[in-house]
């Protein structure tokens, strides 16, 4: 949220600054304000992220930038004659209002930061793996840096501690064979991988353990290995990182999915009203039981949700043990039979969207009790959890949708789903969603 508001503080500055100044002196906003502001909010966004600059870098950056833009503008504007449009009154005044309230947003955002901090959630709890020079070196800017969301619970390292790098606010933990279990047991959201070159075999050994969790993996040296997810390069508090396991959907992506879920959800959710009653109203009449049936199961980072199907069965399973629905299975109703077979029974998952706990497009959410027993027999089996579960996915349209009846159909829909987060793109959702509506109409493989 920090880095968005950063984004278009600037540019929101700016551009209100010219409007006021225009409402003031002009008496109303004219025309050429409004493109002057169109101009000088293209050529400032994203504007610069200066929470952890001090107050005198703060104002020397300002100024400094403010001088470059508004010397671009001005050759702009004697360049294309457009300058005579404005007043010259406003234009002076204009040159240092606007550097004074980009300063005074800058430092409202540093008041209102911790606000924006408390608004996301508890902190990210994070471990690092190596306490070496740069590990340490990470540790200590992790705790020097200020609006940082991440918590340092401390550090894992096989060597001996006559060997260890010791660092101030720093504890270790444990060694690299305890990391799995301290991942799982206190719910570590981020791990810092900081391992020499020379480890590869062990730090390979490390990343096979850490399949079996949700959290993020980074490497902190620069390092390469395959089978990435979502790879990319970037900083913590200022020191590179690569990251080995990372959701597709960060910063603006995230917005992006979200958002298009928000509107493709209602928008279905109005286009089907007449059939949801209908479909209710059939439950109900064949046989005895709920409309809805409740099953909890994983979602965001193995968090348990509750999801909403059409009830097509005459039980409603939900304990430590649940047999997968196959062909010919006796507990399907007979208008069950008709609304599995043609994913009617999803249908009440768009409200689970508009809930957040799921998307349109992701993985298939799976029963607890078949996640507790999968997670066990394929490695990277968790990784599917670092996005909300899907009504769709991309392992349903490629012909993995249905009961999976041996372990290498389950693992064939789980490779089918890493593969999603590693390509991830709105275009790939859509392609999914009209995928999915051919599949319905062709498929028999749901019972």
């Amino acid at each position: 949220m920090l880095s968005a508001v950063e984004a278009i503080l600037d540019p929101v500055a700016l551009t209100l600054s010219l409007w006021f100044v225009s409402a003031g002196i002009e008496g109303e906003l004219l025309p050429p304000y409004l493109i002057l502001a169109v101009i000088v909010f293209s050529i400032t966004f994203p504007g610069t992220s200066r929470l952890q600059f001090s107050i005198k870098r703060l104002i020397f950056d300002i100024l400094y930038s403010w001088f470059w833009v508004a010397l671009l503008l001005f050759f702009l504007g004697f360049a294309t004659g457009y300058i005579a449009e404005f007043s010259s009154q406003a234009l002076v005044t204009w040159l240092w209002v606007a550097p004074l309230s980009q300063l005074g947003a800058n430092l409202a955002l540093r008041v209102t930061a911790p606000y924006l901090l408390m608004l996301q959630g508890p902190p990210h709890r994070a471990i690092i793996v190596g306490m070496n020079e740069q590990g340490v070196t990470l540790a200590s800017r992790i705790h020097e840096t200020r609006y940082s969301k991440i918590e340092l619970s401390g550090f894992f390292d096989d060597r001996d501690q006559s060997r260890l790098k010791q660092a101030a606010n720093s504890q270790l933990l444990g060694r690299l064979r305890e990391l799995p279990n301290f991942v799982k047991e206190h719910r570590i959201q981020f791990i810092y991988l900081s391992l020499p070159m020379a480890s590869q075999p062990r730090i390979l050994h490390v990343l096979d353990e850490l399949k079996d969790t949700t959290a993020s993996i980074y490497f902190v040296p620069d390092m390469f290995v395959t089978d990435l997810i979502q790879g990319r390069s970037g900083t913590v508090c200022g020191t590179p990182v690569i990251s080995v396991c990372e959701s597709p959907f960060t910063g603006s992506n995230g917005i992006i999915k979200r958002a298009s879920d928000i509107i493709l959800s209602l928008l279905i959710l109005m286009l089907i009203s007449p059939v949801l009653l209908v479909v209710a109203a059939a439950i109900k009449l064949d046989s005895p039981g709920p409309v809805i049936f409740k099953q909890r199961r994983y979602g965001l980072d193995g968090e348990e949700i509750v999801v909403y199907k059409f009830r097509s069965m005459r039980v409603c399973e939900d304990g430590e043990t649940i047999r997968q629905a196959h062909k010919g299975d006796s507990r399907v109703t007979r208008i069950g039979a008709f609304l599995r077979k043609n994913s009617l029974d999803e249908l009440p998952q768009f409200v689970n969207v508009l809930q957040g706990r799921m998307s349109i497009v992701g993985p298939r959410p799976h029963a607890v009790a078949h996640n507790e027993i999968y997670r066990n027999l394929i490695k990277g089996y968790m990784i599917r959890h670092k996005v909300k579960p899907g009504i769709t996915g991309w392992a349903q349209v490629n012909g993995y949708r249905g009961e999976t009846s041996t372990l290498d159909k389950m693992q064939a829909r789980i490779d089918h789903d890493l593969d999603y987060l590693r390509n991830w793109s709105l275009r790939l959702d859509l392609h999914i969603i009209f995928k999915t509506i051919l599949v319905i109409f062709k498929d028999r493989a749901a019972y």
